[in-house]
Parts: C-alpha cells; sequence; structure tokens
C-alpha cells in the first residue's frame, strides 16, 4: 500500500510527497543524487511531466536486519525500475532511500 500511495501522491500533488520523506533520506535519479527531504521534494517537484500510465507489473519486497523493508518496483511498458528502503518511525512507515533509473534498452 505505501507505493501505491507514493505513486498517487506523485501523480496528484508531488509537493504533499514530503509527508513519505525525512531528513535523512536520500534520492538517487537516473544517477543524481540528492540528500534530505526538501532536496528529494524539490526534484521530484521538478520533473518536466506531471502524471504516469503506470503498469506496475512486478514488485518484490524484503524485510532487512533494522526492521526495515526494502521494495522494488518494475514498469516493463514505462521502462523504469524503482527502489525505495522503508523504515517505520513513530508508527509511520517513511521512506529513507529511493533509487530510480530507466531501464530502456534498443535491441535494434
Amino acid at each position: 500500500s505505501f507505493i501505491q500511495h507514493c505513486y498517487q501522491l506523485f501523480d496528484k500533488d508531488r509537493t504533499q510527497l514530503g509527508a513519505i520523506y525525512i531528513d535523512a533520506s536520500c534520492l538517487t535519479w537516473e544517477g543524481q543524487q540528492f540528500q534530505g527531504k526538501a532536496a528529494t521534494v524539490e526534484k521530484l517537484s521538478s520533473l518536466p511531466f506531471q502524471k504516469i500510465q503506470y503498469s506496475l507489473t512486478a514488485q518484490d519486497h524484503q524485510p532487512t536486519p533494522h526492521s526495515c523493508i526494502i521494495s522494488m518496483v518494475v514498469d516493463p511498458i514505462m521502462g523504469f525500475h524503482h527502489m525505495f528502503l522503508l523504515k517505520n518511525t513513530s508508527d509511520a512507515w517513511v521512506c529513507t532511500n529511493d533509487a530510480f533509473r530507466l531501464a530502456l534498452h534498443n535491441f535494434g
């Protein structure tokens, strides 16, 4: 449900994404790194597109030794991989690490 919530915020109002990040969060977007909630929201809010037609065909989730969850999302139609590291803080899940990469290939 966290992934669905994240993508709904992404399409509806990216400035509201600050609710799922913390000041120690890290974002890697296509190789560019951003540190902190403000920098993450600023980057995501500045992307030149407003909405995406998602086709999230695969999601993998694993617990980690420190009571976190690592989640990977794959969308083969749009051609991206998205990874989140989620941590439960004060009975709420937040994203401490977020990595996004397009995975488009031309096999000509």
